[in-house]
């Protein structure tokens, strides 16, 4: 047997050389931690985990909510839902210089609230916002980075499947914290439409001046399309909120409301029905996998030693809150540019959560800062995963340089509202302290 911090190198080193080499993240990090722990505590104690905790981690009541988000998320796109929202929004906001970029902040946020992925959010609204926004002779870079920076928003606003998953790594409330993403979502949508509306106004270039208007009476009977994402919202996270369901309850219900919709609409078929199914079950195998190799990561981790050690080190380095924060935010980022967000949890958390516990912050409010880190992540250069979903999705002819260019306004914003939330924790726990 090895000693476990020697162990532990070898792991690390294997584990960026398999993510170099381009080994999917979940089997690299699976790998790492059967290999980790058959050097350290032995093959018998390896290939048990390996033998367990693939079904224990599927069969867990709590993590069966994220099928059921991507689901209901399927489901309210088959219903087309995001067509509805983005008409009613392009109504109200289309006839304001920047308007149209407005309404796509808008818009994303609100189909937010019945999706739950981000990747689904922006390539969504490519198709349908990017065509509009080039017609009326909007900069392909402001409109390719909004849909970008504006899909993210899925990962605060609830249900987020990021939520999810760090409320199973950290073994907090899954529902306390989708409730805590809910203000912090909104207030990142509203900052984004107002940086819009001042670089419009100081750049006209960006946006030209509409040169249409549009009927009050046409602007409240567009309001009839958004009633199923209201409906599901307030399904779903009211039923959260108010204790009537537990998330996962929650997320059966909701899934079960789209359908209902979808049939209420028309806008289902044999066809289109299994092609959801499958779509949903594709991606919540996706995410499945990189939980599976995070949570063996995780226990090779906690087994030798190693989560322990590592926290009393930098805990007995005696900084200040302040230096522990930035060192977590650091690292969110750096990992960022290379790694999608649940891989970036899964990896840092089981170490970096008993440290920033340990010094002192709320776990609740740590979830909330560390979903605002991932979606930064999400349109961090070289490899924002938005921008490549942006410009892959993209019906006109566009470049990654287009789409990251676009986005570095959207970047900055995002920085602004992080600092509002780690200066104003309230925001974060306004709500879930009001819970039940």
């Amino acid at each position: 047997m090895l000693e476990p911090a020697i162990a532990g190198v070898i792991v690390m080193a294997l584990l960026f050389v398999a993510l170099a080499a381009g080994v999917h993240i979940g089997v690299a990090l699976g790998l790492g931690g059967v290999l980790g722990m058959y050097l350290s505590i032995g093959p018998d104690a390896a290939l048990g985990q390996l033998s367990t905790v693939p079904f224990s981690t599927t069969n867990s009541f709590t993590l069966a909510v994220i099928p059921l988000f991507i689901l209901m998320g399927s489901l309210a796109t088959q219903a087309s839902l995001t067509t509805d929202l983005y008409r009613a929004a392009f109504n109200w906001l289309g006839p304001f210089r920047g308007g149209l970029a407005m309404a796509t902040t808008l818009a994303s946020a609100a189909f937010g609230a019945a999706c739950g992925s981000t990747v689904v959010n922006a390539a969504v609204f490519t198709r349908i916002a990017l065509p509009e926004m080039t017609k009326f002779g909007y900069d392909k870079r402001l409109s390719a980075g909004c849909i970008a920076a504006s899909g993210t928003l899925a990962s605060l606003i609830p249900p987020s499947i990021l939520m999810v998953v760090y409320a199973v790594i950290t073994e907090q409330s899954v529902g306390k914290l989708l409730i805590a993403g809910f203000i912090p979502g909104l207030m990142s949508a509203a900052i984004y439409m107002v940086g819009i509306h001042v670089r419009v106004r100081f750049n006209p270039a960006l946006a030209p001046t509409p040169d249409f208007q549009i009927s009050w009476s046409e602007r409240f009977r567009s309001l009839y399309g958004v009633w199923g994402i209201v409906f599901l919202f307030l399904l779903v996270i009211g039923g959260i909120y108010s204790g009537l369901f537990t998330p996962t309850y929650a997320g059966a219900v909701g899934a079960f409301g789209a359908f209902l919709i979808v049939l209420g609409k028309r806008r289902l078929n044999r066809h289109t029905l299994i092609e959801t199914f499958k779509d949903a079950g594709v991606t919540t195998s996706v995410i499945f996998i990189i939980v599976i190799g995070g949570i063996l990561f995780a226990r090779f981790l906690t087994y030798t030693g190693l989560v322990a050690d590592i926290s009393a080190l930098l805990l007995g380095l005696e900084l200040s809150k302040e230096l522990y924060l930035l060192s977590f935010a650091v690292i969110y980022l750096i990992l960022g540019m290379l790694i999608d967000p649940i891989a970036i949890m899964v990896m840092t958390l089981p170490v970096m959560y008993p440290v920033m516990v340990g010094a002192g912050y709320d776990p609740i409010w740590l979830g909330v800062i560390s979903i605002k880190l991932a979606e930064i992540s999400l349109i961090t250069p070289p490899v924002g995963l938005n921008v490549y979903v942006v410009r892959s999705a993209s019906p006109i002819p566009l470049s990654l340089e287009d789409v990251f260019a676009g986005v570095m306004p959207f970047l900055l914003l995002d920085v602004f509202t992080l600092g509002l939330l780690i200066a104003f924790p309230q925001i974060v726990l306004f709500l879930p302290n009001l819970m039940y």
